[in-house]
């Protein structure tokens, strides 16, 4: 019933920007943290913003921090993540993901998962 679907990736330049969308089915945004990871060749999946409750609280790792920023439409139940000034290191799958804590990128704590959208950052 929970379904989480991600779009919007692609191959980027090198400083592009690039917006990611996560369309939700079958809850309530507000009810959840909603979580952007990324996960890179050969490396572990890592939190990288997050957005909660009906008042919205958001959360930045520090590698994208200033560069990247979530954001929700309630109306559409969509999570957004807009991605600045993009880097060769960004190239990863890209997941967002539904869990119970406020303001957690750990992504063991979360429990609901999309598919994953791929985000290349290449000239």
């Amino acid at each position: 019933q929970l379904k989480l679907v991600e779009s919007g990736g692609g191959l980027v330049q090198p400083g592009g920007s690039r917006r990611l969308s996560c369309a939700a089915s079958g809850f309530t945004l507000e009810h959840y943290t909603l979580g952007w990871f990324r996960q890179a060749p050969g490396k572990e999946r890592e939190g990288i913003s997050c957005i909660s409750g009906s008042i919205v609280s958001t959360h930045y790792a520090d590698s994208v921090k200033g560069r990247f920023t979530i954001s929700r439409d309630s109306a559409k139940n969509t999570v957004y993540l807009q991605m600045n000034s993009l880097k060769p290191e960004d190239t990863a799958i890209y997941y967002c993901a539904a869990g119970y804590y406020r303001d957690i990128l750990s992504p063991r704590l979360y429990d609901y998962w999309g598919q994953g959208t791929q985000v290349t950052v290449s000239s």
